[in-house]
């Protein structure tokens, strides 16, 4: 029977009982079906899993208690920021999703030169609860229990200003870079990878990232949408450097 996991932020103590979240408890009942006595895992993102089991379901909520604490160790050793030119519509939702399969440790998204999307602040705001949520709902399905951080969109001129030299390996994803994942060497700080949006990243773009101490990478003869590239890179850092 595969285990239920549910996304919850808020402390957890064993012992303790809790009314699930008014939208944990919709998809709990109405959604799987669960019922007083059934198992369920809880995580908030702490790196642990919560072992868990329904005690009361009403109409207005589900009440549970909280069994026991398991830690978990399939995070990856390798720390990847993927910072990524916004995309439209459901292609960002699409790379949100799959670099939290991936492993990632935080994102970032990017307007770039050649972004097509425009975001206001209250947009901007929306979108960002919005990808947090399928990054958390990544995390209930892979069995992550630590959610990669996301941060708002933000002008690529602006997180270069900001960006803390603290070691990682400044990588940009270019389709004219010769340097392959097979020949990078990580630290301690791990690594952070650019990506740009549909149109890729422009010459103003590259000239700051270059400035910026950032590095050519490539990923061979083709040319990937943007919604491949970034993933398509994560998958190979992780198996040559990270989980491998």
């Amino acid at each position: 029977m595969r285990t239920i996991r549910l996304h919850i932020d808020q402390a957890l103590n064993v012992g303790a009982e809790l009314a699930l979240p008014a939208q944990a408890s919709e998809h709990a009942v109405r959604v799987l079906r669960m019922v007083a006595g059934d198992p369920l895992t809880l995580f908030n993102g702490d790196g642990c899993d919560y072992a868990a089991t329904i005690v009361a379901v009403s109409k207005r909520e589900v009440t549970v208690r909280i069994d026991a604490k398991l830690g978990l160790t399939n995070e990856s050793p390798l720390a990847l920021t993927l910072a990524q030119g916004v995309a439209r519509g459901d292609k960002m939702d699409l790379i949100v999703q799959k670099a939290t399969e991936l492993g990632v440790t935080r994102i970032v998204p990017l307007l770039t030169e050649r972004s097509e999307v425009k975001l206001d602040a209250a947009r901007s705001e929306k979108r960002l609860l919005h990808w947090r949520a399928v990054a958390a709902s990544a995390c209930e399905q892979s069995g992550r229990a630590r959610v990669p951080e996301i941060t708002a969109a933000v002008p690529l001129a602006k997180w270069l200003d900001e960006l803390a030299d603290d070691g990682a390996l400044r990588l940009a994803l270019l389709p004219e870079a010769a340097r392959s994942t097979r020949e990078l060497r990580f630290g301690v700080a791990g690594g952070v990878l650019v990506v740009g949006p549909e149109g890729g990243l422009g010459e103003r773009d590259i000239s700051a990232l270059y400035a910026a101490t950032f590095e050519g990478l490539g990923l061979g003869p083709r040319i990937l949408r943007t919604e491949t590239a970034g993933l398509a890179a994560l998958a190979a850092l992780q198996a040559i450097h990270g989980d491998a």
